[in-house]
């Protein structure tokens, strides 16, 4: 659907910080480019109806990615390494006592 200037459409505002009517200010290739809040009558880039991430969400990823270049991957099982040399031996189950 193509918007035209002055068209009501919804879209999230910085300034009021919530989801609210606006109208389409400017267009570029059909689609709304600049908004203006119908309640605080602010104009903003269209956001396509989605909020930014709060900066304590952007910190909380950046820490998080922090800590995950830092952990060295695991080294290889040395497992792996004696099950190509040879056959394996079988292993005991824990558990109940073989009754006979």
């Amino acid at each position: 659907m193509d918007a035209r200037l002055g068209d009501v459409i919804d879209d999230f505002c910085v300034k009021c910080r919530r989801l609210t009517n606006h109208s389409v200010v400017s267009l570029m290739n059909g689609a709304a480019a600049k908004v203006r809040c119908r309640t605080c009558y602010s104009d903003h880039d269209y956001r396509n109806e989605q909020a930014p991430p709060s900066k304590k969400d952007l910190k909380k990823a950046e820490l998080f990615n922090a800590v995950l270049s830092g952990v060295a991957p695991p080294p290889a099982a040395p497992e792996e390494a004696a099950d190509d040399a040879g056959p394996k031996k079988a292993a005991k189950k824990p558990g109940k006592r073989a009754e006979a």
